[in-house]
């Protein structure tokens, strides 16, 4: 379980004074800028619930996640993790957490996979027999078995990251922080890790939080999302209701049965565009209110052999919320 109340990071960094004269200035008088790497944020992450935490690059992310592990202080605001305060850093709450880098490793690169993981039993304190049965069903879930002998650096990038997964996970936490899990992997590998993380969560349900700039990885393990910009919470809320809330519009992309009747078409919806490659396919978009006054009117002009009404790409949608400087609707 995460809570989360007005959580705040602000940097105190020294003004700049252009010139050669501000930077004289500045050795006698400096003068300090607060900067919010996270303003004040509330939230909460429930046993057994996967949240995508997104945002562009500066957007915050790497802070909260930080402060929820424990190895930053906020400025301000308070979180608990199963009921610990994150920077007091009690042994008993390390135990309870987990962290996946995507690009950090955790693990000896010149050992086997078996002898990190021993090392890992010592450090945690767990019994052999609870160790051995957790183990085997990482080796079997992800087929790790017959690699479990082999270095770490003679696997490939995708074995790597299922005993990242496979270490971090062993002591079985309660609340799991995942930072681009699937980074720089192919899509077979991204594909069992997912379908590995959606298992793990409905099997231990720990409370989990998930970064990734890959959209098939927050469509396919995440209801509910957060998402930043500049170190400001955006959006809180279901992935399902995203679209309904900040989608302009629809798009229609139909298959023309006459070519023929092509010229009138474009003449009558001046925003269509026919696709460049596939002859006959035209696209336009339109507001959500106009569709069925649209379809009606195309049906009417021209016969079809397909027809359909798709929502804004939902990738676009949150990269736009990440990303723009205007207030959100």
């Amino acid at each position: 379980m995460i809570k989360v109340h007005q959580l705040q990071k602000t940097y105190r960094i020294p003004e700049k004074d252009p010139g050669l004269m501000g930077s004289v200035r500045s050795l006698f008088n400096r003068r300090w800028i607060d900067r919010h790497a996270l303003a004040p944020i509330s939230f909460e992450v429930a046993p057994g619930e996967i949240v995508g935490l997104l945002g562009a690059n500066g957007a915050g992310k790497t802070t909260l996640i930080k402060m929820l592990a424990g190895i930053m202080h906020p400025s301000a605001g308070t979180a608990e993790v199963q009921g610990y305060v994150p920077w007091e850093r009690k042994n008993t709450f390390k135990k309870q957490i987990a962290i996946v880098l995507g690009q950090k490793s955790q693990l000896w690169p010149d050992l086997p996979a078996s002898d990190s993981l021993l090392l890992l039993r010592e450090i945690y304190g767990l019994e052999i027999d609870a160790y051995q049965k957790r183990l085997d069903f990482f080796l079997d879930t992800l087929d790790l078995r017959k690699l479990l002998k082999v270095q770490i650096r003679r696997l490939s990038l995708g074995e790597r990251m299922k005993f990242e997964l496979v270490a971090a996970l062993i002591h079985e936490p309660k609340v799991i922080f995942l930072d681009e899990p699937t980074i720089g992997l192919d899509i077979g590998s991204q594909r069992a890790i997912r379908s590995f993380l959606s298992e793990y969560s409905r099997t231990f349900k720990p409370a989990m939080i998930l970064t990734s700039h890959y959209m098939e990885d927050v469509e396919a393990l995440c209801e509910r999302l957060l998402i930043l910009r500049e170190g400001k919470l955006v959006y809180e809320g279901s992935l399902r209701n995203i679209s309904e809330s900040y989608a302009q519009g629809r798009n229609i992309r139909l298959q023309l049965k006459d070519e023929s009747v092509k010229r009138i078409l474009l003449q009558s919806f001046p925003t269509m565009k026919e696709d460049p490659e596939q002859p006959g396919l035209m696209r336009m978009h339109i507001t959500r209110d106009a569709v069925s006054e649209t379809v009606l009117g195309i049906l009417k002009i021209a016969p079809v052999t397909d027809l359909a009404v798709e929502e804004e790409d939902l990738g676009n949608i949150i990269d736009s919320l990440q990303t723009s400087r205007k207030e959100t609707p």
